[in-house]
């Protein structure tokens, strides 16, 4: 079901204006709040109702009164800074940038071994305290890094001889079954031994080696040779 738009205007029932108002100033007070902690923000709310009464909300530990001093005096500014004022202000906070910035070049650079010439003995000590610091991190960060690699290759290992194992028990179950076929075959030889002249003698090898087999197939010995094979009749 489609919930209807709500018109914006007075309520004139008494009661109802009671109960938008409680409903309303909660859920105000609640965005408020919201607003303060997701985006950092200083919030203040002061609210009267119809009859007079005040309610307020203020995420400052000083409460809604800090707020209201700080709105005063920064709008107090506002109104008395001029254009040119205004410029001046501008251009110290460029130059107060400028000034970070060429002092954290220099930092950088004496880090580096350069511009050593204008410091003094515990400014040298500083720097080689904040070297030391810094070597100190690079360090733990390091030994950090090639532990977390010894641990993969660990885990990498131990996986690695989870399936040789199991090829190891495959290739034993494979070995057994060439075992059984090998005694299979024996006896079949065994009981055919008399007819040697028709059949043919199998050979099957199980190997020690499980990665190859060797399965040998000899041809039928005749009973006679060639030499007492009867010569053919002569006619003439």
């Amino acid at each position: 079901m489609v919930r209807g738009k709500t018109v914006i205007e007075k309520i004139e029932s008494t009661t109802s204006r009671q109960v938008t108002f409680s409903k309303r100033k909660s859920g105000l007070f609640k965005k408020a709040k919201e607003l303060g902690i997701l985006c950092d923000a200083q919030v203040g709310i002061v609210l009267f109702s119809n009859t007079g009464r005040l309610y307020e909300y203020s995420n400052s530990n000083s409460g809604t009164k800090s707020i209201i001093e700080r709105y005063q005096k920064v709008k107090e500014g506002q109104q008395f800074m001029s254009a040119s004022d205004e410029a001046k202000l501008w251009q110290a906070e460029g130059e107060r940038l400028r000034q970070q910035l060429h002092n954290l070049q220099d930092n950088h650079r004496q880090l580096l071994g350069h511009n050593l010439s204008g410091l003094g003995l515990e400014d040298l000590k500083g720097l080689e305290s904040q070297l030391e610091i810094s070597l100190h991190n690079i360090r733990l960060t390091k030994d950090q890094l090639m532990i977390d690699e010894i641990e993969k290759s660990n885990k990498k290992g131990i996986l690695v001889h989870q399936e040789n194992m199991e090829l190891h028990k495959k290739l034993n179950i494979i070995r057994d079954d060439y075992v059984v076929l090998q005694n299979k075959l024996n006896e079949q030889t065994e009981l055919n031994g008399g007819i040697t002249s028709s059949s043919t003698n199998y050979n099957f090898i199980a190997p020690e080696d499980v990665n190859s087999f060797d399965l040998k197939l000899s041809l039928p010995q005749h009973a006679e040779s060639d030499d007492d094979q009867p010569e053919s009749p002569t006619l003439g």
